[in-house]
């Protein structure tokens, strides 16, 4: 067992299905490969910290991918389905109403500082209670004031919510090596491609050509926490060479495929 998880109270590592009676509850979990929860929601706000391995998570509004050290915000009310990539180890924070109203209202992925990390192991390594009182009180304070600082990380592919474009974008996630041109692409849709690539742009923020270069991205990263080489990602995903694809991860990842989960 390792260190960090020794730290943690036994009463985390038990789940529970009811609503938390107090601001902030925790649990510890880990899941195998290929492991799945299906659609659901909950009631709480909910923090997914990473801290081994890598998951993906699925809303209605899209896809957010997890590594190591990145957590996903999800605010109350959220459906979503998570997806385990790889062997993962997750810390998870739900918190109640009456602490929220400040936090995110919207699902993203943040970076977890080194000071939020130890913060949440602190926290974790005190029994499960009623109510929270004293040390484990404080630090619940200092975790919620760190998350309104925490900016968001790229890491979302965003879905269109028309029926059109969503049938279209969830086709292309699934052989992303190759989406049709935008000229296929919008006759598919029943548009002229002015209207598609606008429609497209309202709905995801991204440019169709963008959207296609996201998904890309987003499929190396499974590939790779799957264990797969660069060599090996560049193929599958029909980039020209390796080296392409490290140029293209790097600039909008800001570090290379090889050093992304270390």
């Amino acid at each position: 067992m390792s260190v960090a998880k020794q730290m943690i109270h036994p009463d985390h590592f038990v789940t529970t299905s009811k609503a938390p009676d107090v601001a902030v509850l925790a649990y510890a979990d880990s899941g195998n490969k290929g492991t799945l929860n299906k659609w659901h929601n909950h009631s709480t706000a909910q923090l997914f910290h990473v801290v081994r391995g890598s998951l993906a998570i699925d809303t209605e509004a899209g896809t957010f991918f997890v590594p190591p050290e990145r957590a996903v915000w999800l605010p109350g009310g959220v459906y979503h389905q998570t997806r385990y990539l790889t062997e993962t180890d997750v810390r998870y924070m739900y918190f109640g109403p009456s602490v929220t109203a400040p936090l995110p209202q919207d699902p993203r992925v943040m970076q977890v500082t080194t000071l939020l990390r130890e913060l949440i192991l602190a926290f974790m390594s005190y029994p499960r209670t009623a109510s929270l009182e004293g040390p484990q009180a404080r630090l619940a304070d200092v975790i919620l004031d760190q998350l309104k600082l925490l900016p968001a990380s790229p890491l979302q592919l965003p879905l269109p919510s028309d029926g059109r474009l969503k049938a279209l974008c969830e086709s292309i996630t699934v052989t992303p090596d190759q989406p049709p041109r935008l000229v296929e692409a919008a006759k598919r849709c029943g548009m002229s491609e002015r209207s598609f690539e606008r429609n497209m742009q309202r709905e995801t923020g991204l440019s169709y050509r963008a959207w296609c270069r996201q998904v890309k991205l987003f499929k190396a990263l499974e590939l790779l926490a799957g264990g797969l080489n660069v060599s090996a990602v560049s193929h599958e995903l029909g980039y020209e060479g390796p080296s392409a694809f490290v140029a293209s991860f790097k600039k909008a990842f800001g570090i290379t495929p090889g050093r992304y989960f270390t």
